[in-house]
């Protein structure tokens, strides 16, 4: 199965949805991208997910360019609230699924707030990318 998740900026959630995806399955070919890729991971995006046995360090931030001449089984896109507009994706997909979460990144207060958000987003994104993963394995 080949999967693209999608996002704005592929620093945070999507890496961190990449890495839970892999994790699950070593046979799955995931590859995650931004429409606006920051060109750099989130590095409470890469502490958190280090904290759980998942080393998403050696990630990429690509552009969504990359892939669009690529065939896909899923085109999973994870951006959320509605302050934030869904990338589209034009290419070859056979399934298109919306997995939407929070942008932890943009929290706001103090360092143990910050720090709480990423974890319970990290949280949700491991709970309904296996429940994905469960579903069309």
């Amino acid at each position: 199965m080949r999967v693209l998740i999608l996002c704005t900026g592929n620093s945070c959630r999507s890496q961190m949805a990449h890495g839970f995806l892999q994790s699950f399955d070593k046979n799955l070919e995931v590859f995650s991208a931004g429409t606006e890729a920051s060109g750099k991971l989130n590095q409470k995006a890469v502490q958190v997910m280090n904290e759980i046995g998942i080393d998403i360090s050696q990630h990429t931030s690509d552009s969504v360019n990359k892939y669009l001449n690529d065939r896909w089984d899923y085109v999973i896109t994870v951006c959320g609230g509605a302050n934030e507009a869904c990338p589209a994706f034009i290419g070859d997909v056979k399934h298109r699924v919306h997995i939407g979460f929070d942008d932890p990144s943009h929290a706001v207060g103090s360092d143990e707030f910050i720090m709480s958000e990423f974890y319970r987003v990290r949280d949700e994104i491991k709970e309904r990318f296996h429940q994905f993963y469960l579903e069309n394995q």
